[in-house]
């Protein structure tokens, strides 16, 4: 079944950048929320683009245990 990720901005006050994404697996779409301390959302995105594959893997393996807080992945990435 294909995969993919729609990755949409949000932007929330404070240091954080917030970046959501929706991930589909088969016909499941599962709302993730990646928050980063990166400055800018264009170096968040620029990062998660690089490293997708590996938030895929970790957002799926929380899918698969259950830790979904209100419907939402919750993951964080560290920024420069």
């Amino acid at each position: 079944m294909p995969k993919s990720v729609q990755i949409v901005p949000k932007t929330v006050s404070g240091d954080l950048q917030t970046i959501t994404f929706v991930l589909a697996i088969g016909t499941v779409r599962q709302m993730c929320r990646l928050e980063t301390t990166f400055r800018t959302q264009n170096q968040a995105f620029s990062y998660l683009h690089k490293y997708r594959t590996e938030y895929e893997r970790v957002a799926r393996a929380r899918l698969a245990r259950g830790e979904v807080d209100d419907g939402v992945i919750h993951l964080t990435m560290l920024g420069r």
